[in-house]
């Protein structure tokens, strides 16, 4: 009998043994891995990109200044046309009409101003010979004077007339080609307080431009004669190159955002690109080649302080010294930091911010302790996803660290435990029970 409770004792002593280790193995410390990258040598370039849309260097909007009825339309969609060519024709009827009328008031006011006149040179002779009063001459003198202006008024009429005449004929101002066309033949154009578009002319597609939007935290960046590529939708496998021609000044706002208009001349012989295309804008800020470059992300890592190495004592080392004084230096910035409110986290990020700010950076390596060491490295311009090393201790070829991967070490282990083969039902295949995520 009481060898059979000493068993039982035993028992359950060696299975909440086996089950304490089996948890404790599973939850506990993880196994990291470093991830690495190999320090290369390329091309870095910075780049400022944005969207634009497409148009013609000049575009001119055919209008017209009278009003009628469309009698001709002579041009249509992508039709060449020269200057002077007339691409339109209003009914002139009424407008030859107000030329004649304009001309008969001008003969009557013509009749008008001669008997006046002749009637004042009468006058003038009867007053030199005393006989007419002065008054009856300033009287002739006043109606002759005022018929010359009724006369002159009427000659503006005619040319007033016959110049609207002349606007009944649309003619082309430039060279190019109607890309729009917004009327045709019985419309009726209406100019009372504007000049609607009947055209809109194109003057040369073999050079075209793009409206580029750039932000205001870009613009500062772009200036004249830079380099640019763009795509459109239209052609997504080919690369068009373009270079900055003007930075306007005018912003644009919309919903609070801040825009500026960049132009970028583009060419296009051979008229593969068309007004109203929207150009995705890459604007070459900076580029350099064949230099040492490293992942940016590397940049930002920070590894876990057990598996940093550690400095050697100051009696070992005979340059420990300044390494101590760098080290009192940052205790007391981090005690400062705590003093206001801050944390040995908030102090690590801060000084990681000065450094970069004046250039320099630091990098991890592994040594073959397995440990992590750091490297500092003045740094250049970035694109991004690499940034250029300047100056460093550090080679083409050689691995440095941008991250971990954590790793359970015993999950296979785990996965081995009594409990877990309960739940995995006798199926086959790896590793059942509840999945994990990493």
């Amino acid at each position: 009998m009481k060898k059979n409770i000493v068993l039982s004792i035993v028992g359950v002593l060696l299975i909440g043994g086996l089950s304490g280790y089996f948890y404790f193995t599973k939850n506990g410390a993880e196994e990291v891995q470093f991830r690495t990258e190999k320090v290369s040598r390329g091309d870095v370039q910075v780049v400022v990109t944005a969207t634009g849309t497409l148009s013609a260097v000049r575009t001119v909007q055919v209008g017209s200044q009278v009003s009628g009825t469309l009698q001709k339309v002579n041009v249509d969609f992508n039709d060449k046309v020269k200057q002077g060519q007339i691409v339109a024709q209003i009914d002139p009827t009424f407008l030859e009409a107000s030329v004649r009328d304009a001309e008969a008031s001008l003969q009557r006011t013509t009749a008008q101003y001669g008997e006046s006149k002749r009637s004042f040179e009468r006058m003038k002779t009867l007053l030199d010979k005393n006989l007419a009063s002065q008054a009856d001459y300033d009287a002739a003198l006043s109606q002759f004077e005022s018929n010359d202006a009724a006369r002159k008024q009427s000659v503006a009429q005619v040319e007033r007339a016959k110049i609207n005449l002349r606007y009944a004929t649309i003619k082309s101002p430039i060279d190019g080609v109607v890309i729009s066309r917004a009327v045709d033949v019985g419309q009726t154009v209406a100019a009372s307080l504007s000049a609607p578009t009947l055209f809109t002319i194109a003057n040369d597609l073999t050079k075209m431009q793009v409206q580029a939007n750039v932000d205001e935290a870009d613009i500062g960046k772009v200036e004249q004669e830079q380099d640019v590529t763009f795509t459109v939708d239209a052609y997504p496998e080919q690369t068009f190159r373009g270079k900055v021609r003007q930075v306007r000044l005018s912003p644009k706002v919309e919903q609070n955002v801040v825009n500026y208009t960049v132009i970028i001349d583009v060419p296009n012989p051979d008229l593969r690109l068309m007004p109203g295309m929207t150009a995705t804008v890459t604007i070459q800020v900076t580029k350099k080649e064949a230099v040492l470059k490293i992942p940016t992300v590397a940049l930002r890592f920070n590894p876990p302080e057990e598996y940093i190495e550690q400095r050697k004592d100051s009696s070992q080392s005979p340059g420990s010294g300044d390494d101590s004084a760098r080290a009192e230096r940052r205790k007391q910035w981090a005690e400062r930091m705590q003093r206001e409110g801050g944390n040995a986290g908030g102090d690590t990020q801060m000084m990681q911010r000065r450094t970069q700010s004046r250039g320099f950076n630091r990098v991890w390596v592994m040594n073959e302790r397995k440990k992590l060491e750091p490297i500092m490295v003045r740094t250049g311009i970035t694109d991004g996803t690499f940034t250029e090393v300047v100056r460093g201790k550090i080679v083409e070829g050689q691995e440095i660290i941008i991250g971990t991967i954590a790793q359970r070490s015993t999950s296979q282990q785990a996965s081995s435990s009594p409990f877990n083969q309960q739940r995995q039902g006798g199926g086959g295949g790896g590793g059942g029970g509840m999945p994990r995520r990493f």
